[in-house]
């Protein structure tokens, strides 16, 4: 049984104690999925956590607009990871690919709000190219303006939700200037679309449904563009820094998980004559894998708490907790397959599970060296 202990700490409030109970009570029922078809697991995922209510927590309701709750999204996000990464993933992207529209976009594009909330159409963030992954401001796929509207030419690859996705928020070059400042995000549906096509589908080591996109003089009215000619950079940063802490939270419910199988394990299994719980270093490394979850817990927290406070930006706050979340619960996961010897690495175990699961998290929405630069940037402006 998880630790559920952190739930009293003052980040919290009744509301939120109430989710968790819930949405335990729901996982319990409904996870983990099968995993043999990812594309059809997410699709049949996304229409659970729609039907059950669970994604009208990724984004406003369009005709009552109001701030996300961060902290629900992280607890959310936690306790889905601790009982299915896939589960975590399909819940994840439907806040990320509709987190422009949430913040900008106009009624007609939030009446996509209602789809991706109900879980009736599934949403892709596609930001990511193959020169342009941390460096967001080197964005290669261009937007040229033509009569009303405006033509995409250019790749997009690392796309979560590749190939499956309903609607696609696509940040491309439309030149307003140089690097950053020339960037603009565009909402195109996924299907029937002329010049769009899924140019690869790319395999990682815990399937998700990934895809590289090709956009071939693909044209879409001037009414697609979400916000303002040349906020796509503003556009994109500020999505990120509400997800951002949800990855670290995602990466909490990794380790946490591992760690409750860490102390299953050495209560159960004996060596030398007694349980490896006797052993001082099996202790040391329970009690370093519980220092790292909660430490990672209150940085998450913090962050998620920071900005519904009203924080206008949480970037340092942010790129900490998806950071330190991520790099500690490598660390546990990697204490946890080492505790159970052979059984660690076996496939299909729980914790190789997780050792597979938890090494994309280092590296997308920002990866570790990235958020150390954020963090530094962060501290010498406000030096």
């Amino acid at each position: 049984m998880a630790d559920k202990s952190f739930l009293t700490w003052p980040f919290f409030t009744d509301r939120h104690r109430a989710l968790a109970e819930e949405l335990e009570r729901w996982c319990a029922a409904n996870l983990p999925a099968d995993h043999g078809d990812v594309d059809a697991a997410c699709r049949d995922l996304v229409q659970k956590l729609g039907r059950d209510g669970w994604l009208a927590h990724t984004a406003p309701a369009p005709e009552a607009p109001a701030p996300l709750d961060v902290r629900t999204l992280c607890l959310i996000r936690e306790t889905l990871a601790r009982h299915d990464g896939l589960a975590d993933f399909a819940f994840a992207m439907q806040g990320l690919g509709a987190g422009p529209i949430s913040l900008v976009g106009n009624a007609k594009q939030r009446d996509w709000l209602k789809r991706t909330r109900s879980g009736d159409a599934i949403a892709a963030f596609a930001l990511s190219e193959q020169q342009s992954g941390s460096d967001v401001a080197n964005i290669a796929l261009t937007a040229q303006r033509y009569g009303d509207g405006y033509i995409l030419d250019g790749e997009k690859t690392w796309i979560s939700n590749g190939g499956i996705a309903d609607m696609y928020v696509v940040f491309a070059r439309t030149g307003e200037g140089p690097g950053a400042k020339g960037l603009s995000a565009f909402l195109v549906p996924g299907k029937k679309l002329a010049g769009f096509s899924v140019a690869e589908r790319i395999d990682v080591i815990a399937p998700h449904p990934l895809a590289r996109l090709k956009f071939e003089r693909v044209t879409v009215p001037a009414a697609a563009m979400i916000g303002a000619p040349g906020e796509g950079f503003k556009i994109a940063m500020a999505t990120l820094d509400i997800f951002r802490s949800t990855v670290g939270a995602a990466a909490l419910g990794f380790a946490r998980r591992a760690l409750d199988e860490a102390v299953a394990r050495a209560k159960s299994r004996e060596l030398f004559g007694g349980p490896l719980a006797d052993l001082q270093m099996v202790q040391a490394s329970i009690a370093e894998m519980a220092l790292d979850v909660d430490a990672a817990a209150l940085l998450v927290y913090r962050a998620a708490w920071a900005k519904d406070g009203g924080a206008a930006r949480v970037t340092r706050e942010a790129a900490m907790a998806k950071l330190f979340a991520t790099e500690q619960a490598q660390r546990v996961i990697d204490k946890a397959v080492q505790l159970h010897g052979g059984d660690g690495v076996r496939h299909g175990h729980v914790v190789e599970r997780l050792y597979r699961e938890i090494r994309a998290l280092r590296i997308y929405e920002g990866a570790s060296e990235v958020q150390k630069v954020v963090i530094a940037r962060q501290v010498l402006a406000g030096a």
